[in-house]
Order: structure tokens, then C-alpha cells, then sequence
């Protein structure tokens, strides 16, 4: 893998950022300049317009699916920090035996709590839905997407 730097820090998918989306992009014009040069088959050309259109959205789309990823990913790691300046203990063991819906109810527990509903999750496998119905101190959670 080449080193990292600021020209080549950027990271494109070239199917997707160079063939995929420009082709669509070209197509859509094309189907809506078929629409109004093309009267004879404005229908097909309508058709043609709404599905490259949709094709589009997906791969706009696609987009989000990246963000809550990435944000999960993020909770993650959020809670292996927090973890951290609580025991002082690394938490890899930890967080193989948790499941996500259990690290990311756990974000909404202050530290008292963190701790009990920690063992609880690890010792009876509680859900996240019964760690955060478990929780007596709300602590919010403004940022999530």
C-alpha cells in the first residue's frame, strides 16, 4: 500500500465515482431530451427517465448506508474508550461478547450504571432494548444520525 498524503489522501470507488454515476447522470439527460425530441415514444422515453432516475437515487442512497456504518462504527469505538477510562483494561474480549444493540444502548447509561448494565448484558445476555429499559439515569444521545 503507497504511503499516505495529501494528494492521495482522497478515496474515490472509480466504478462507482467514474463510470457508474456519470453514466447515469448522461442517461437521465438523454431520457429527458428523448421526452420532448421523441414524441412518438414519449412514453418509453418517460419510463426510461423514472428507472435511470431510480438508479440514481439507489446509488445516492448507497451513500447513507455508508454514513450509519461508519457511525456505528463509531459507537464502537466509542464504547471501547469508555470502557477504558473506566476499568483501565483494554476491551477486545469484551466487545466480541456483546452484541451491537447491547454497546450502543449501553451510550445512554452514565458510568454507575455503565457498569451494571455491563455485567448484566455479558453475565444474562440482556437485549439492548432491556438495557435501555433497565436505565434509571437517562443520559442523551443528541448526535446520532
Amino acid at each position: 500500500m503507497k504511503e499516505q498524503s495529501y494528494r492521495n489522501h482522497r478515496k474515490f470507488y472509480t466504478p462507482h465515482h467514474f463510470i457508474y454515476l456519470p453514466i447515469l447522470i448522461v442517461l437521465e439527460i438523454l431520457g429527458i431530451y428523448k421526452i420532448t425530441d421523441d414524441p412518438g415514444n414519449q412514453l418509453i422515453w418517460v419510463l426510461f427517465s423514472i428507472v435511470i432516475f431510480l438508479l440514481f437515487y439507489l446509488a445516492f442512497m448507497t451513500r447513507q448506508h455508508y454514513a450509519l456504518g461508519l457511525q456505528n462504527r463509531m459507537v464502537i469505538l466509542e464504547f471501547k474508550q469508555r470502557y477504558f477510562e473506566i476499568f483501565n483494561k483494554r476491551s477486545d474480549e469484551i466487545v466480541e461478547k456483546l452484541k451491537f444493540d447491547q454497546i450502543a444502548a449501553l451510550r445512554f447509561t452514565y458510568d454507575d450504571e455503565f457498569k451494571e448494565l455491563l455485567y448484566k448484558a455479558l453475565d444474562q445476555n440482556i437485549s439492548g432494548d432491556e438495557i435501555k429499559r433497565s436505565i434509571k439515569n437517562w443520559r442523551a444521545d443528541l448526535l446520532r444520525v
